[in-house]
């Protein structure tokens, strides 16, 4: 089997991520005990879980002798956003490509959270309608710039393929070694599934390890059967690429769309309960697209008996904060 140190890749994360215990919200709920793997945490670009990704694309990139980088997104792209720092960073030009997925037109959308970040770090940003084929406007953006004698590096879609899984076959290897020093076992990580890219590298970096634990996922983006679907096609993917004997099976994946709503990006009053909740009891911030939602899944879970009372969940912090922003106007119907 492959060792992550096999592949290119550049150091972004500059510690490993910490594990602290929900002690207030567990108490509060009457369930199992909540702790949070903090992949929020801000080390550049405002942080979050694409950072673990974009460290193996990034050194792919280098290696490859790339000089500028495409990414695709919604409006509201938390991968956008921390490719375009990340790339500046490290000596790239970036262009996004952000597609009007969400069908959202007031200004704390169009010019807020993400979008504005993306503004102040001056990437150049072309916006698309809902129904542009991104990969056609991809390969054309990619031939303008061979053109022009840039050469290119793609990220793909949540830079969730078998490459950037391989930042959460790191997380599973970081895990599995602080429950070691934290003597303790989690019977659950939970976290938000969209590109399923996170989701799939930890599934993956448990087996290959042989630990055994449930990693449930909360899909924010497609239903739960073709979240599933992907998360295991991606999942074996990652351990072919590892080199890897261990083996997946659909048991294996498990997904819940009972939070995701109308859609991606479709606030639902469970989503702003909960990031409320988890503020007041935790002072945690939860993104309203994909945290808020995931842990609305997990209290709901939890109220509906799925989770025993003497189990310990792991909730992985996907970040995403400044898509917050972009939703003021949730937060303020109703506000206390």
């Amino acid at each position: 089997m492959k060792k992550l140190s096999d592949f290119n890749r550049i150091k972004l994360l500059p510690m490993v991520t910490p594990i602290q215990s929900l002690t207030r919200l567990s108490d509060y709920l009457g369930g199992p005990q909540i702790y949070v793997k903090r992949d929020d945490l801000n080390f550049i670009g405002e942080g979050g879980n694409k950072l673990r990704k974009l460290e193996f694309h990034i050194g792919e990139a280098k290696a490859r002798g790339a000089n500028v980088i495409i990414a695709t997104g919604a409006l509201q792209s938390n991968l956008a956003r921390v490719t375009a720092a990340v790339a500046l960073s490290q000596g790239f030009g970036c262009e996004l490509i952000l597609k009007s997925k969400v069908r959202r037109y007031d200004d704390d959308y169009q010019y807020n959270g993400n979008v504005l970040l993306d503004k102040i770090l001056d990437v150049r940003t072309y916006n698309v309608s809902s129904d542009a084929d991104m990969l056609k406007t991809v390969r054309r953006l990619e031939d303008k710039l061979r053109d022009a004698g840039k050469k290119p590096y793609i990220i793909p879609f949540g830079a969730s393929d078998a490459l950037g899984s391989l930042g959460y076959v790191s997380c599973a290897n970081e895990i599995a070694d602080q429950m070691r020093e934290m003597d303790l076992r989690f019977d659950y990580v939970v976290l938000p599934n969209g590109s399923s890219g996170t989701h799939a590298g930890l599934l993956a970096g448990f087996k290959a390890l042989d630990v055994d634990i449930d990693i449930k996922g909360y899909s924010v983006l497609d239903n739960d059967s073709v979240t599933a679907d992907n998360t295991l096609e991606l999942a074996r993917d990652t351990l072919k690429l590892l080199d890897s004997r261990a083996k997946i099976g659909s048991s294996d994946v498990l997904v819940d769309d009972r939070c995701l709503g109308d859609g991606y990006g479709i606030p639902t009053r469970r989503m702003i309960e909960t990031v409320r909740l988890v503020a007041e009891k935790e002072g945690l911030f939860l993104d309203p697209v994909y945290g808020g939602k995931a842990f609305a899944g997990l209290v709901s879970g939890i109220k509906m008996g799925k989770y025993r009372r003497n189990q310990k969940i792991l909730y992985l912090m996907t970040g995403g904060v400044p898509g917050l922003y972009a939703y003021r106007k949730e937060f303020y119907s109703g506000s206390h």
